[in-house]
Parts: structure tokens; sequence; C-alpha cells
């Protein structure tokens, strides 16, 4: 049998290319903006030697810069620059992280590498036996450590401790060394210390290690008042929960707290919600001094609240585990009246975030830092109060970025800076805080 008979090719007309503009004209429209590459810093950051032979330089540095910084994946590049390179024979340069925790009153330490890499710049030889006056490198951040059979994300740079007993210390830190190695060197005292030739060059500086993310939605839409409080919207997540009355001839006080679904927010914006409370008028009308206010602090509140958990041991005691928190708050929410009727009253409001907040949630190995939004009713005297104390819990996440709306993903890879997160990240064991 003979083979079918292809098409014949027929060559493109290329009498006319189609053209294009930078801006959308009168018949367009712009679907979608790619995520463009963003310029990178242009300063350096230099480590200098005390008697002045050498000089760590790292580039793409913002100006001015206290530390060195990167993001995920990021790139630790620059140079070695020898001014004196008598003696010398190798360069290398390591970079390195540390978690570090420890519980006090004798509960346990644990010290764990985040990352380690080497690089061999230079080596004498017979045909190399000076040292280059500069010698470059670059090492990429790993994006995940390994700790005891289970991976994580490589966690930020990070410090918290617990003062008291128990109590315990919590520390992530990385650096950048460079070694110049002399071994001739003989000074006049012991030679080595800690395994390092004293007659060695060592430049050393610590960076701090900023992975960025950001939602992958964006919050939605105010919501709608009503003449019964707020239209439901399933953009907004709706948490209910009971204040109880001590007076048996009033009634509990039903509240719902709204807060957008998602429950990821960036951290550099006030985060909304919507409080509406519903009861006999005679209720409220008692409710009154415990409600929400828009100037002074009342016993009604919602708050951001961050947990720290170290856990060094994973033991158990009587079924309860060992591990030691401490829980503070890093923003409060700002109540506004917005409505109210016979048997109801609405209020909207935001959460400012501390500005020292600077990362979200993660977790890394026995150390866990998460995130929630309480809603607490604390009367400053409950035995005198007509109400319970009452409080309320939602898991959120925090972000160092802003949802965008640059159309990332279509047709494009973000930034290795930057990813999103989603609602589906967050773990069946975000729901539970000892607050």
């Amino acid at each position: 049998m003979s083979a079918p008979s292809l098409p014949s090719y027929v060559p493109p007309n290329f009498y006319r290319t189609p053209s294009y503009t930078a801006e959308p004209q009168q018949h367009e429209q712009r679907l979608a903006v790619a995520n463009g590459v963003r310029p990178r810093p242009s300063g350096h950051f230099v480590k200098e030697s005390k008697g002045g032979g050498a000089r760590l330089r790292l580039t793409s540095q913002e100006d001015h810069v206290a530390l060195p910084v990167y993001g995920t994946n990021g790139s630790v590049e620059g140079t070695v620059e020898v001014s004196k390179p008598e003696g010398i024979t190798s360069v290398e340069v390591k970079v390195e992280g540390r978690l570090r925790l420890h519980e006090l009153a004798a509960g346990g330490t644990t010290a764990v590498k985040l990352c380690l890499d080497t690089v061999l710049l230079w080596i004498k030889n017979p045909n190399n036996v000076v040292c280059p006056s500069s010698l470059r490198f670059r090492l990429n951040l790993p994006t995940t450590f390994l700790y005891e059979g289970h991976t994580y994300p490589l966690p930020p740079t990070y410090d918290v401790k617990l003062d008291g007993l128990p109590g315990f210390t919590a520390t992530i830190d990385y650096s950048v060394t460079a070694t110049l190695m002399k071994p001739n060197t003989v000074p006049l005292v012991k030679t080595t210390i800690f395994g390092k030739s004293l007659g060695n060059i060592i430049l050393s500086t610590p960076f701090i290690y900023y992975p960025r993310s950001r939602p992958a939605i964006p919050l939605p839409v105010p919501l709608r008042p009503t003449r019964n409080g707020f239209r439901h919207d399933p953009e907004w997540q709706v948490s209910e929960s009971v204040i109880k009355t001590k007076n048996p001839g009033i009634q509990d006080i039903k509240t719902k707290l709204y807060v957008p679904a998602s429950r990821i927010f960036c951290l550099r914006f006030p985060i909304p919600f919507y409080l509406t409370l519903e009861s006999s008028a005679q209720s409220l009308a008692a409710f009154l001094p415990y409600g929400p206010s828009p100037t002074a602090r009342r016993a009604t509140r919602v708050q951001l609240m961050r947990q720290v958990t170290v856990d060094v041991r994973h033991a158990m005691i009587s079924s309860t585990k060992t591990d030691i928190w401490r829980v503070d708050s890093i923003g409060e929410g700002r109540f506004r009246h917005v409505g109210d009727g016979p048997t109801w009253v609405s209020f909207n409001g935001e959460i400012v975030i501390d500005d020292s907040v600077k990362i979200g949630g993660f977790k890394a190995g026995g150390l866990r830092v998460k995130d929630c939004i309480l809603f607490t009713m604390s009367p400053a005297d409950p035995s005198k109060s007509t109400f319970s104390p009452m409080r309320q819990v939602v898991p959120t996440r925090l972000t160092t970025d802003a949802w965008t709306t640059d159309g990332t993903g279509i047709g494009v890879h973000p930034s290795s800076s930057e990813y999103s997160i989603s609602p589906l990240d967050f773990d069946a064991t975000a729901r539970t805080y000892a607050i």
C-alpha cells in the first residue's frame, strides 16, 4: 500500500504583519497584564576584614540596608575582594541557617540546620599561585528543609522568647561567610580554635530571609446592610455564638461575626469585619454598657492574635502535649455603628495590624507561628455582670503582599519571590488555638 499523500506546503503571507501598541486602542480591551520582571536593587552590602585585606561584597541589595535581605529561592551573590593575597591558599563561601529551640526549666534543646551550601572559589596550585583580587560567587537558597523525616518550607528570620518558668527561646537566623585560608601563618598563640586557624581571614554577616506571599483572591466587596442586619453573601464567612445572660428575665444575645471567607489578609492593610447582635430590646439595652464602642475600649473586642508554640520533646504526659506557647495581640479592632432595629444592632469595623508584624504564620520543626481573629466579650468584673464571658476564634493567615490584578499565571510564571496562598492551604490543625 502506498502512503497517503500529504497536503502541499503553502508559505505564509508576510505582506502585512499585525501592528502592536503598548496601550489598548479604541477597538481593543485589556484582559490581563502579565507580571513583569521587577527591577532588582542595584545597591551593595559590604563587609570588610579588620585588617583591610579583604571584603565580602553582596550585590542586588537596597541602598544603606543594615543587613542583606533575600526572598524565596533567593540568590546570594556577590564578590570576595582580596587586596592582600599574600599567604592565601584557598577561598570559599558558605551559606547556612539554623533553627534553635530551647525550653527553659530543663525542657530540652533542639538545633536544626536549615540550609548549608559551600562553594570553593579558588585554590592555590602550581598554575595559579596568587589569589585573584576579585572572585565572584552565587549560591541559591533552598525552598525547603528536612527535619525528622518531614519536609517544611524554609522559615523566615525570626526571634521570640517566653520569660518565666516554664519558658522558651526560639531563634531562626541565616548567615553568609567567606573564608580565606592562610595555613602557613604561624601566630604566637595556639594555631587553632574551634577547628579554625587563627591566621585565616573570615568575613561573615547575618542576613534576613524574608519570603513573600500574597492572597490568591481579593477581599470581597463590603456587605450591604438591610432592615434585619447584613445581607447574606457567600464571600463572607459568618461565625455565630451566644452571649448568655445570668438574668432569667432577659434573653441571651446571638452574635454574628462576618469576616472574608478566604480568611487570608495582607498584613499591611486593615482586616474588615462586621458584627450583628440579635436579641430582645430589653437584652440589647442591658448589654449597651458592654457593647462595642468607637472610642473607649469596652468588654466587647475583636483582636488579631498570634500564638507561638515551641515543642522540643514531642512528648505526651497524661494525654496532654508538653509544648509551651505564648499568645500576643497583634491587632485591635475598631467599631462603627451602622444600624439597628427593635431586635438587632449592627457594626462594621477593621483590625489594624501592628507595624512590628513583618511575617505571616509558619511551621518549622518544633516551632509554629499561627494567627487568628479573636472575638470576645469579657466584663471587667464577671461576678457583677449581667452577662457571662464569651470568646470565639476564627483561624486566619497573613501574607506580606496584597492581592494583585496583574494577571499572574496567564502565560507567565510568577516571580520567584512571591507565591499565592489560597483558602485550601489551611490544614486541619490550624483550627486549634490555646487562647
